[in-house]
């Protein structure tokens, strides 16, 4: 039996120090190099295979007792069918969200369940009715894939006009600011503007809280996509100051793959056209702008383990320093090193756990899937290609909790390696 109690996350615990360029962590979390701390932390996890696995941000594993209680739900859903359905599971289900608005830190009437985030993303912005023709829609070139043809479709539909911005290449907090502030400036009837907290190409994390801000006051609705964010970080989704918030439950959360959810801001709902099949449904119900239909229940179910587990066990300043740290054990090794463009500087403020880089003269998809798949040949290292910012493609660099300094050390080596090799 793992004991995840209270007592048995302080057992887990090393003594709280301060790293280089971080805040000291209260008593009782474990610094960020603790690594017998860490390996404690590795074993309520299931062991990884023989690649050295840097690519976490497609989705989390859960940890092995959120994967009992996964399994256990499993089994009951499969062996009661409808009876549970129809008799018992809206119970369970109105448990696991009211547990999961607690963690967004709003109230339960105001979220809605989905399957992942790029769900929301769609429904969110194409039935989004609050722009009308010849008013502005803006993004960046470091949104979400789903964001752009969704933002796309929607100035097509309203017949707005879409308004994409390219973010710094070397971005700063000051300059990324200043590109969306410059931009909200030069747009005229702006009416929606969607932000990526932590994005998923080069892992910037976006001052969204500052920008929204600036949005607002032009006279736009803000869209914040916490993907990539949601539980990484330390913050609820009031902070944002935003209308409509997206997140994903399977990322750093560590519940089963197919959970996500939204939240809506209280009088914005109406903003919002309800999911086609559901024309009767109230303006303000949440949920009716995403259509549920019936869908594997199991991971919405699982979710309150899945938060109670990373409450007891997991801090999420604690995760955040972990995550920084080993992102720093490759970055820094490896900055200045001649025909490589690690994409993100050192402000802590601006990165999390995913950081991306370049090779010279290597900026197209082909090129980046070819990297990455060397990495994994040759090194025994797996990354990932990602492609849509205005200056070109990149390979992502994702490491977990229980990635060891021997992983990032081998992902150095790899590409002191592969590099002077194919940079141009």
């Amino acid at each position: 039996m793992i004991d995840v109690t209270r007592r048995g996350a302080l057992a887990l615990a090393g003594a709280a120090v301060a790293m280089p360029g971080q805040a000291a962590l209260p008593a009782g979390m474990i610094a960020p190099d603790d690594e017998a701390g860490w390996a404690r932390i590795a074993a309520l996890y299931p062991p990884m295979g023989p690649a050295v696995q840097l690519e976490h941000g497609y989705w989390g594993n859960m940890a092995l007792p959120v994967a009992e209680s996964h399994r256990a739900i499993l089994a009951r859903l499969n062996r009661d069918t409808s009876l549970y359905a129809r008799r018992a599971m809206r119970k369970d289900q109105e448990v696991a969200k009211a547990r999961a608005a607690q963690a967004m830190g709003v109230p339960p009437q105001e979220i809605g369940f989905c399957r992942n985030a790029a769900e929301a993303l769609q429904a969110l912005i194409s039935q989004f009715q609050g722009v009308d023709e010849g008013e502005a829609i803006l993004w960046s070139d470091s949104d979400y894939d789903t964001s752009h043809n969704a933002m796309r479709s929607l100035a097509r539909n309203r017949r707005a006009r879409p308004v994409m911005i390219n973010l710094p290449r070397a971005p700063t907090r000051d300059n990324v600011i200043a590109a969306y502030a410059a931009a909200i400036k030069a747009t005229p009837k702006l009416k929606f503007v969607v932000l990526t907290h932590g994005t998923h190409k080069s892992g910037l994390v976006v001052p969204v809280a500052e920008i929204a801000a600036l949005a607002k006051a032009a006279g736009a609705m803000v869209l914040v996509d916490c993907a990539q964010s949601f539980r990484q970080r330390p913050f609820l989704i009031p902070d944002f100051g935003a209308d409509l918030v997206v997140l994903n439950f399977h990322k750093w959360t560590g519940a089963p793959v197919g959970v996500a959810g939204y939240w809506i801001r209280p009088g914005a709902a109406a903003m919002i056209a309800p999911a086609a099949a559901e024309p009767d449904a109230r303006p303000d119900d949440v949920q009716a702008k995403v259509h549920q239909g019936t869908l594997d229940y199991a991971p919405q179910l699982t979710l309150p383990a899945a938060l109670d587990f990373q409450d007891r066990v997991l801090p999420v300043p604690m995760k955040l320093a972990r995550l920084q740290y080993l992102r720093n054990l490759w970055v820094k090794p490896l900055r200045g090193l001649s025909g490589l463009e690690i994409m993100l500087g050192d402000d802590p403020t601006t990165f999390g756990a995913i950081t991306s880089f370049r090779i010279s003269g290597h900026t197209s998809v082909a090129d980046n899937i070819a990297i990455s798949d060397r990495l994994l040949a040759d090194h025994g290292v797996n990354t990932v290609f990602r492609a849509g910012l205005a200056d070109g493609a990149c390979v992502r660099v994702t490491p977990a909790l229980f990635t060891t300094p021997d992983d990032c050390a081998r992902l150095v080596a790899a590409l002191k390696d592969l590099v002077p090799k194919i940079a141009r």
